[in-house]
């Protein structure tokens, strides 16, 4: 049990003034689990524990209430009335038998117009209220965010792995069945070995995604115009599977990169790969290249539908697809972290009447 004159929010005051308050101030009693005040009800006053315990809890997400801090005699709270009539931040409630001294808000204002030094102590107090509620509240929403991205991670991987298995178990059941014909026998162990490696595309890509970059090899110098002439085939080939075309609208331009071989040739075909996942009956696909500013940029289009507004925004964000019935949405996350691990950039343009456009841009050593 603490009296009021002993409570240092209030030692600023002068003797006068600390009688004064000791005058106006009330005394309440509150049972165990009974609620002072509830969250967006209007405040009133100031409330000082006396003697109990008191809990402020609040809303932190929809439906979702959580105790901010326990505070026992000779602490405060309702302090956010006192600034202005708002409704209160948080729900006040006795977790024991409490009884506080309670100074309506008129009079709290009154004392703070007669003495500078107690308004800079309110003052303090509300700042620090509402660093600690802020810091609360955003620790939950960084955990609800968190929560999301691995509940999208496990959907988007599930139900992407769901097919290539399914696929899988089915042909094991037909290569062991003693009646299957050789040649459907050996047909089934093709698809298992086709759907075993776009697993291991799956994988790959995820350890990709969260690849440390400092734990990767040093990348080396490289000619740039070399390099692309050395995937070229690969990529028509690919190409040439989802029934698409590659046309080289220009030479890509000479000139040394520092780089990683493997991880670039991993953006070209992840690019590859999102222009034919739009064009499912076949199309084009546009290679062309230019030097700007210290820069080779690179330029990849295709003649599918466009980028859909509706994802523009956050093409590179994880688990982001729109129009294809296969792929985690992991590809585009993952040619922008290795453009940006290589010190370059990477982004899309949408025009009326053409398809998607993709570039990114790498800088030339010097």
């Amino acid at each position: 049990m603490v009296a009021l004159e002993s409570v240092n929010f209030f030692n600023s005051l002068a003797p006068d003034e600390l009688q004064h308050l000791r005058a106006v101030a009330l005394e309440r009693r509150f049972t165990a689990g009974t609620e002072i005040f509830r969250e967006d009800n209007p405040g009133d006053g100031v409330y000082v524990v006396k003697e109990g315990l008191v809990e402020i809890s609040g809303r932190v997400a929809e439906d979702v209430q959580r105790a901010f801090s326990q505070l026992g005699p000779g602490e405060i709270f309702g302090e956010m009335a006192v600034v202005e009539r708002q409704p209160c931040l948080a729900t006040a409630t006795a977790l024991k038998d409490t009884t506080v001294y309670f100074i309506p808000r008129d009079e709290m204002r009154a004392l703070i117009q007669r003495s500078p030094a107690f308004a800079f102590n309110v003052l303090q107090e509300v700042s620090r209220r509402l660093q600690e509620f802020d810091r609360i509240r955003l620790d939950k929403v960084v955990e609800t965010e968190r929560l999301a991205v691995i509940g999208n991670f496990a959907r988007s991987i599930m139900h992407d792995l769901i097919t290539p298995l399914t696929i899988v178990g089915l042909s094991i059941e037909i290569a062991g069945a003693p009646d299957t014909a050789p040649e459907r026998r050996v047909e089934a162990h093709e698809r298992i070995r086709k759907q075993i490696s776009r697993i291991n595309d799956m994988v790959a890509g995820i350890l990709e995604l969260t690849r440390v970059r400092q734990a990767e090899a040093a990348p080396t110098p490289a000619d740039y115009s070399e390099l692309v002439a050395a995937m070229l085939p690969d990529l028509k080939a690919e190409a040439g599977v989802n029934s698409a075309v590659i046309e080289i609208q220009n030479e890509p331009p000479g000139g040394k990169i520092l780089l990683a071989a493997h991880r670039l040739r991993r953006v070209f075909f992840n690019l590859l790969k999102n222009s034919t996942g739009m064009m499912p009956d076949g199309g084009k696909i546009f290679l062309r290249f230019h030097t700007d500013d210290g820069e080779i940029i690179t330029e990849i289009e295709d003649t599918g539908p466009g980028i859909a507004p509706e994802i523009f925004n956050k093409l590179f964000q994880p688990f982001a697809s729109h129009g294809k019935s296969r792929g985690a949405g992991l590809g585009l996350s993952i040619c922008k972290k290795i453009i940006e691990d290589h010190h370059g950039r990477i982004w899309a343009r949408s025009e009326p009447g053409r398809g998607a456009i993709f570039c990114f841009a790498l800088p030339l050593m010097k």
